[in-house]
């Protein structure tokens, strides 16, 4: 299956936030929305960063809560990984795998078009185990 194939079935929203706005405010846009990772767009349409619930864990832990006023831009990943529609799924799995990354920006034409997560990757090759096991048993007892 093809990015642009689970972007259709999960929809291309993306919550996005500014570089400038304050970490507190990235807590509620993930409470929110329910979400794991936020990308950082100052215009909403092009990728600043990307910030997830372990950068701002693991940045408590370091520098204490003073970073929950501070700007998501001081607790940004900068070098963010992202991928064309055209990209499939089996082809995220080793990405995701070994950058131990679970969100990556979908990008048409270097504008923001989705976000697949390591959930839609999950869920898609249990799609794909669930109907190996559907033809087997069909197999057997056919």
């Amino acid at each position: 299956m093809r990015v642009t194939e689970a972007l259709r079935r999960k929809g291309g929203t993306v919550v996005t936030i500014p570089s400038d706005r304050s970490v507190r405010e990235l807590l509620a846009l993930l409470a929110e929305h329910g979400i794991g990772a936020v990308v950082v767009s100052d215009d909403g349409s092009t990728v600043n960063g990307i910030v997830s619930e372990r950068d701002v864990v693991r940045r408590l832990h370091a520098d204490g809560e003073a970073i929950l006023d501070g700007p998501v831009a001081a607790i940004m990943t900068a070098d963010v990984h992202t991928c064309g529609p055209e990209v499939t799924l089996d082809e995220l799995m080793p990405l995701m795998t070994e950058r131990r990354i679970r969100h990556v920006p979908v990008l048409t034409g270097g504008r923001l078009v989705g976000i697949v997560s390591i959930g839609d990757v999950v869920k898609h090759r249990i799609n794909e185990v669930q109907d190996e096991r559907d033809q087997l048993t069909a197999y057997i007892t056919g």
